[in-house]
């Protein structure tokens, strides 16, 4: 008899946790597991419900409202009586309506950031109660699982990291097209940083090392893809500095490997972190990455082969730097393309299946 798994996120947006959680969705064995997932939220525009809807995978969306929403509780309970899971995973803040729906030794929660920012404080005692009830703790980094311990006070079950896909983002045959069909020619430099535009992700900062490192070279151009609340402000922030026409905000984007393929550098400024996917995907690219030392990024990054480890007003020089050493970026990235190598999708999920098979 197959486990049937319920994949619980809070929205299907473009980002992480969510990729993979999708990730799980679809690749896990389907003689050994039934798999479905549910978004807390409706569907946003370019989400990941195309890749699901691909994989055959089935999706509910429970209709969320902003701040906590009671009406979660009595629609989520009616997918789970009706699906009947044997393991119930869940990513970010979404335990606190899950919690209770079934027992707790049932519950998987992946902990996608540094523990003590990955929740409010009710969500920390909502996870508190839920792994003394025996609900099983993955962390994606060893600096998770430190922080883990630090917050929690107990070891996590496993200690998984990401994986991607990584032949997806080998091709550099996009790389001129992409160009092209953006107005950037062969010889203009393109920074580009993947991230929510959050606080977690500081894209003012990154902006702002932009402007240090590179105002006076015309050259180079920044290229952020992704949304959030920080949008407003990321944009004046480009304006005040005058370099508006050369920080290019891509939105949220599903040609994310395109687009990779048409940078010289990839950046990423957080201040804090768990194991960033768009790390991976940009080394998997064969980019080398400036970014800042948080969280489980030095677990992906090696400085000074990989890339550069950066933060404050280190950042801008380490950016200018290395886009004016072309040597040096093909010597990182030769080393990122190969290094990107262990971020096995599959590694990935063979962990979890052997997780979520395991006697509870």
């Amino acid at each position: 008899m197959r486990i049937r798994v319920l994949e619980i996120v809070a929205t299907l947006k473009r980002a992480g946790a969510e990729r993979i959680a999708v990730s799980l969705a679809r690749g896990l064995d389907p003689v050994r597991f039934q798999t479905e997932l549910v978004s807390l939220y409706d569907a946003f525009p370019g989400g990941l419900e195309a890749e699901l809807e691909e994989g055959r995978v089935p999706i509910h969306h429970l209709g969320k409202r902003p701040g906590f929403d009671p009406r979660m509780y009595p629609r989520l309970r009616r997918v789970v009586r009706a699906f009947r899971p044997g393991v119930v995973h869940t990513h970010s803040y979404v335990m606190r309506y899950a919690l209770g729906q079934v027992p707790a030794g049932a519950m998987v929660h992946t902990v996608h950031n540094v523990a003590g920012k990955e929740v409010d404080a009710v969500g920390r005692m909502v996870h508190r109660l839920a792994f003394r009830g025996g609900a099983r703790a993955v962390a994606i980094s060893a600096e998770v699982a430190r922080s883990f311990r630090e917050v929690y006070g107990r070891e996590p079950a496993a200690v998984i990291p990401n994986g991607i896909d990584v032949e997806r983002y080998r091709s550099t045959a996009a790389r001129n097209e992409w160009r092209r069909a953006q107005g950037f020619s062969a010889e203009d430099g393109l920074i580009v940083s993947v991230a929510r535009l959050e606080p977690q992700k500081n894209p003012l900062a990154l902006i702002e090392a932009f402007a240090r490192g590179l105002r006076e070279d015309a050259r180079w151009h920044l290229l952020m893809a992704g949304e959030g609340s920080l949008r407003g402000a990321a944009e004046e922030c480009a304006r005040k500095l005058a370099i508006a026409g050369r920080v290019h905000f891509q939105g949220a984007r599903s040609d994310i490997p395109e687009l990779l393929s048409a940078g010289d550098i990839f950046a990423l400024a957080s201040s804090w972190e768990g194991s960033p996917v768009s790390i991976m995907e940009a080394m998997a690219a064969g980019l080398p990455v400036v970014a800042t030392p948080v969280g489980g990024v030095p677990e992906l990054v090696e400085d000074g082969v990989t890339g550069v480890l950066a933060g404050g007003a280190e950042f801008a020089s380490a950016l200018a730097a290395l886009a004016g050493d072309p040597d040096r970026r093909r010597r990182l990235a030769g080393q990122s393309r190969c290094r990107a190598e262990r971020f096995s999708v599959g590694a990935m999920i063979e962990s979890y299946s052997r997780l979520f098979g395991a006697p509870q």
